[in-house]
């Protein structure tokens, strides 16, 4: 098995700022000559998070709305008062979704469904330079 490891980097805006990726992996498996196999991306970072969805206003809106509910900014959490800043809520939301995804690809392609798009989110609470690891494994 061969295992290739890149980078995809991203400049974003914060508070759960949504990169559509689907594209940006798609060209990392191809540089990588592997025909089949499975693409980890990774993001290096406790307030940001990757998954999938079908990347269209209205699904993104509800998740943002969802998210608002569960781990509101603007409230008092411990993470504030021990480092004096205001990202607790930040923290939370990468917590409650992950730090990676996996998808499998045959003859080159991603094994996504239809409506299905890879996205990151920077949840912090300011603009940041990201810069996603991503590791192709397969023959």
């Amino acid at each position: 098995m061969t295992v290739k490891t890149f980078s995809i980097p991203l400049n974003t805006k914060g508070n759960a700022d949504i990169a559509e990726i689907t594209h940006d992996v798609a060209q990392v498996i191809g540089k990588s000559g592997i025909q089949d196999g499975i693409v980890t991306i990774f993001t290096p970072s406790s307030t940001s998070t990757l998954t999938t969805i079908e990347y269209e206003a209205g699904c993104l809106s509800d998740l943002r709305r969802l998210l608002d509910q569960i781990a509101p900014a603007g409230k008092d959490y411990a993470h504030h008062a021990r480092w004096g800043d205001d990202n607790g809520h930040s923290h939370v939301r990468a917590a409650l979704l992950k730090p990676f995804l996996t998808v499998p690809f045959v003859k080159g392609s991603m094994t996504l469904g239809t409506w299905q798009q890879i996205i990151f989110i920077d949840f912090d609470t300011r603009p940041r330079r990201r810069e996603l690891v991503v590791q192709v494994m397969g023959e």
